[in-house]
Order: C-alpha cells, then sequence, then structure tokens
C-alpha cells in the first residue's frame, strides 16, 4: 500500500488523537491549519480521549480516590499517560483537573512531583509522570521544571537510570529498561534545556547506542512485540522513538533496531499491535500464574494482532525522523 494511503487511514476523523498528531508531528502542519484546528477541537469528545473521560470520577481521579498507582493498569496514573499519548492538553478543562489532581498528590521531596510513600522519587514512576505533564503542557511549570532537575541528578554518573532505585542521589546502577528520563527530555523543549539536562541526556544516550537497543531483546522476548500504552515497559519501538527524537536516528547503531522495525512493517504498509501490557516473558508469567490476583488488568484500545493506528503513527515518525 502506497505511504498516502496509510497516511489517510491515520487521518481518518473516528480518532481526532491519532489524527491531530499525525498532521502535526508526521505532516508538520502548523498549529493556525483548519484541519488541525479542527482535528484538536475534536479530541475530548470523540474516540480514545472520550472512552477515558467518560471513565473518569468529576473530582479527577479513575477508579478510586486513593493509591493512584492502583489497580494497574485501570487507575490514575495509567490514564494520564494514555491521555498525554493521545494529544490530549490541560486546555481540556477534565485534563487540567486531573493533572492537578496529580501533582498534588504525587509531591516529590524538595520540590517537583513524581514522589511516592514519603515523597520518595522513583524513576520509572517520576519520569513517566514528567513527560505526561510536559505533553500536557506544563513545560513552564516550576513544578514540572524541579522533576526534570530530579532526574537530572538521579542519574548514573556515566548517563542512565534504573527503576529499582528511589532516592534524590545519583543511581548506583543503570539499566536499558529504564527510557522514561530519556522520554522526559524528548518532550521538553531543546531550547529550554539546562547544561545539565544536556549532558545527561549525550551520556544516556550513548549508553543506549553501545547497546545498539537489541541486546535488550536477548535478555527480554517482548521487546520484540511492540506494545501501546507502554505504561512503564520497553520494547524496540519505545526505544527508537526516544532516540529518534533526541536527534540520533542517524547514528550507524541504530541500523538493526530499524531494519526489524521495516521488518515488523505488514504489506499493506500498516503496523499491528502485537500484545497488550502485561506482555510477560516466561518467567513472569509463571509467576502470574501463581498469583493470578496480582495480574494487571490491560487498558487495551486496539487488538493485539491487528493494524494499529498508534502503533503505526509512532513507527513512521522513527522513520520519518531519519536523515
Amino acid at each position: 500500500m502506497p505511504r498516502d494511503a496509510v497516511v489517510d487511514w491515520l487521518l481518518e476523523p473516528s480518532q481526532p488523537s491519532i489524527r491531530y498528531r499525525a498532521l502535526t508531528e508526521l505532516l508538520g502542519r502548523r498549529a493556525s491549519d483548519p484541519k488541525v484546528r479542527e482535528a484538536r477541537s475534536q479530541i475530548p469528545s470523540r474516540g480514545w480521549v472520550r472512552e477515558i473521560l467518560s471513565r473518569r470520577d468529576p473530582a479527577g481521579w479513575w477508579v478510586r480516590d486513593r493509591g493512584w498507582l492502583e489497580p494497574r493498569f485501570q487507575g490514575t496514573h495509567w490514564n494520564m499517560l494514555a491521555l498525554a499519548d493521545l494529544g490530549a492538553t490541560r486546555a481540556i478543562p477534565e485534563v487540567r483537573a486531573s493533572s492537578e489532581y496529580w501533582m498534588a498528590k504525587s509531591p516529590l521531596q524538595g520540590g517537583g512531583v513524581g514522589g511516592f510513600g514519603k515523597g520518595k522519587g522513583h524513576h520509572c514512576y517520576t519520569a513517566n509522570m514528567a513527560r505526561a505533564l510536559l505533553r500536557f503542557g506544563y513545560e513552564d511549570d516550576p513544578r514540572v521544571r524541579a522533576t526534570l532537575d530530579w532526574l537530572v541528578r538521579s542519574a548514573h554518573p556515566k548517563g542512565g537510570w534504573t527503576c529499582r532505585f528511589s532516592s534524590d542521589g545519583p543511581a548506583p546502577s543503570r539499566t536499558l529498561d529504564a527510557w522514561e528520563g530519556l522520554g522526559a527530555f524528548a518532550a521538553f523543549p531543546r531550547s529550554k534545556w539546562t547544561t545539565g539536562m544536556h549532558a545527561v541526556v549525550e551520556r544516556t544516550t550513548e549508553y543506549y547506542l553501545e547497546h545498539r537497543l537489541h541486546e535488550q531483546g536477548e535478555r527480554y522476548e517482548p521487546w520484540y512485540r511492540f506494545h501501546w500504552p507502554v505504561h512503564y515497559y520497553y520494547d524496540l519501538l519505545v526505544g527508537l522513538d526516544a532516540l529518534t527524537a533526541l536527534g540520533y536516528g542517524d547514528d550507524p547503531r541504530l541500523a538493526y533496531a530499524l531494519e526489524l522495525l521495516r521488518t515488523k512493517r505488514r504489506s499493506d504498509g500498516k503496523w499491528n499491535l502485537d500484545a497488550e501490557q502485561p506482555d510477560p516473558d516466561p518467567e513472569s508469567a509463571r509467576w502470574y500464574a501463581a498469583h493470578p490476583k496480582d495480574r494487571p488488568i490491560p487498558l487495551t484500545f486496539e487488538v493485539p494482532g491487528r493494524p494499529s493506528k498508534m502503533i503505526t503513527l509512532r513507527a513512521m515518525l522513527v522513520l520519518s525522523r531519519l536523515r
């Protein structure tokens, strides 16, 4: 299928979130473009955003007014991450109110947001929250700026983070699956980066590029499958999306991952949603089998094994960033 036909599929009015992102990010249309304005105006009232907001309590939360991470993946935190991926912003009153609720529930020690327990930061949670709030339009909010500063302080001295560490100091280790910090900085305007942000992003991207992304798949089979919402999980498309958004698409060390992305493209030019989260590796699958009550409830919008508008949009965005 020609690229234009796939783009037309993404531009269908049934999902104005995908239409809006395709117009602005894939086709480069300006905010003043009538089609962009129309798509943006329809985001709250049609498609997946409308579906999410219909489940929202008027007080600002989803499912229950406590434990905003629970139940996974149906609670407040997870719905807010999905809204951010769908082009929702704080211009939507419900999104603004829920953002304020979310931040008030999650103060970070020393300022910022994304803390829990006694206000300690936790990379996967804190960075995910920062990334979502930036997409909602909070890039100049001092709470979000303080959170980005925490991400700089909590990075490993050589770059990278780990999701198994909560502290205000540098992480003692780093893992490839801790991608959320890079995602947050990719969502923050480059013109507003501090010297520390430039340095930590440079060191962290080098760490990812040294491992060529595909080394993660040697230890974690779901890495080869594409998911959305991704929550705090990592797959090949997550890594490519972050690194190409940060301007590293021309690095030759991404060749294997990019080729795998291309080979996963269907004959009709689209990409499938391969699986929903949780998509456990064999060890985790055995644990869930023994503890079925602890298995998270998937947050789903598309059907695994079928063409996915979100996966196709993200894959095409990755390829469009290559020089």
